[in-house]
């Protein structure tokens, strides 16, 4: 079959690439409300695009009524994120902070999430996130209802458990971040890996 997803199939848009653009991961986002308490969100429309400068991306759509959510308003007012990435053991509270909660709540203090300071930037790292990386705001752009915040990550976390401290890589046997599939409620585990090599 054929989509013409800017005419006729316009509203199948979302559904159609969610469900074959996959799997993506997830960033789950923490900025810093107006008042000072965290806010969490996870978003899979998300992922790194470069290196030099390092640089992420994630797009926080809008809200029904047009007006940006939470992070997307909190990361232009204060110009800082951090990406929290999600083990196994953390994807139901994870999914718990995709609840709507009003503007000035926490979604941290309302599960019981415990953070931990960041290095560089106000807002905080999840605590037992397996990786974090705080971030700034390099610029934020508005295409249709889109909104992709580009952030340049400056500062990276990682647990030692899952590190290769004398190589500085992720042992990748041992890191397994829950990845998001299909709308509206598909997620998989990344234990299941293979090696190709690259050819020369």
């Amino acid at each position: 079959m054929e989509f013409d997803l800017l005419g006729a199939h316009a509203d199948r848009a979302y559904a159609l690439l969610a469900g074959l653009v996959m799997p993506r991961p997830i960033a789950w986002v923490t900025t810093l409300n107006e008042n000072g308490g965290v806010n969490a969100a996870p978003f899979s429309f998300f992922n790194v695009f470069g290196s030099n400068p390092p640089l992420v991306i994630f797009a926080p759509g809008n809200r029904e009524d047009g007006a940006p959510k939470d992070s997307a308003r909190n990361a232009k007012r204060t110009g800082e994120f951090v990406v929290n990435l999600v083990s196994e053991e953390l994807k139901e509270v994870m999914n718990g902070t995709a609840a709507t909660l009003p503007a000035e709540s926490s979604e941290t203090e309302h599960l019981g999430l415990e953070t931990t300071p960041s290095s560089v930037v106000a807002p905080p790292r999840i605590a037992a996130a397996p990786a974090a990386l705080e971030c700034r705001v390099h610029s934020i752009q508005e295409i249709g209802s889109n909104r992709l915040v580009l952030g340049i990550v400056h500062r990276v976390h990682v647990q030692d458990g899952i590190l290769d401290l004398e190589k500085l890589r992720v042992r990748q046997e041992l890191y397994h971040p829950v990845g998001r599939m299909g709308s509206p409620n598909w997620y998989c585990h990344s234990a299941d890996l293979f090696e190709m090599e690259r050819p020369q």
